[in-house]
């Protein structure tokens, strides 16, 4: 099937099941459709583990300093935890940005990777925790299985896990199926940083120290500073400050806290400093930045 055909039959498709403007829960467990009118300003998120798949559209992802961009029938997968700041950049109305996200279980790659005995190779160095890739053909039509089964709900207890499972196969099977196999390969350095990146993830409004993350993952100091940097291109202080500012924005949004009280909620002990570092990453200090968003 050639790609203009292939993107047509999933465009039909998601478009019955990304109705609503923005996102779009189905029925199957961990998969998700986003359906983006107009370009956005710049949005942050911490991206869990997931498989991007645009159908139509292109966006631009920034992590740390480095900017990526991808478009029509092109994959985007975060293997850990990531501070990701994204900009849909090609959206209309008549023809809106599609997404299609799918959380990625490291217990199914774990399973798949016991027939995929070629794959399971660790890796000494660690490697980028993000991944752009295209959507082949197989793949494609893997997809087409999953939107189509959509649209039969008794179906899904049924045979929504398998095709979410082929997807995750899917995965392995491109061109960065090594790579993302690291995260279900225990050791690894990819797998043992994924632990630091959780523990940060989870209590980013703690202080924890350079030298418990490194006991964490079993390394040197000096080890875990280099692994995490190639993992994913910024240090501990700074991903776990992109946690927190992203945090921050989004408690500002959703509870209509003022920056002090956001900035002690967060982690900071200084108001001013929180101020700052969010100009810094966003732009504009807090009460600028959310009256933008909410205008």
């Amino acid at each position: 099937m050639n790609e203009g055909l292939l993107k047509q039959q999933l465009l039909q498709l998601v478009q019955q099941v990304a109705v609503n403007e923005g996102l779009n829960i189905t029925a199957i467990p961990n998969v998700f459709c986003y359906k983006v009118s107009r370009t956005q300003i710049t949005m942050p998120a911490v991206y869990e583990p997931c498989l991007c798949i645009i159908v139509q559209g292109r966006k631009n992802v920034l992590l740390g300093a480095d900017m990526l961009s991808y478009g029509e029938l092109e994959f985007l997968v975060a293997s850990v935890d990531l501070p990701i700041l994204g900009t849909v950049v090609e959206a209309s109305e008549p023809q809106p940005y599609y997404v299609i996200q799918i959380n990625i279980d490291v217990r199914l790659l774990s399973e798949l990777l016991l027939q995929m005995e070629h794959l399971a190779v660790a890796n000494r160095k660690a490697e980028s925790g993000l991944f752009i890739g295209q959507v082949d053909p197989q793949m494609g039509d893997s997809l087409m299985r999953l939107l189509t089964l959509m649209q039969v709900p008794d179906d899904i207890p049924v045979l929504g896990e398998s095709l979410v499972r082929e997807m995750h196969y899917r995965m392995l099977r491109s061109n960065y199926g090594k790579e993302i196999a690291q995260i279900s390969l225990k050791g690894t350095p990819t797998q043992r940083i994924s632990v630091a990146i959780q523990k940060l993830r989870r209590d980013y409004d703690q202080t924890v120290t350079i030298e418990e993350l490194a006991a964490m993952a079993g390394m040197s100091v000096s080890s875990f500073h280099a692994h995490f940097k190639a993992v994913t291109n910024m240090s501990p202080l700074q991903f776990q400050k992109s946690v927190r500012l992203v945090e921050a924005r989004s408690l500002m949004i959703a509870q209509h806290l003022d920056a002090a009280s956001t900035a002690y909620e967060v982690g900071y002990e200084s108001p001013s400093q929180f101020s700052r570092e969010y100009a810094r990453m966003f732009g504009s200090p807090p009460a600028r930045d959310i009256a933008r968003i909410r205008l």
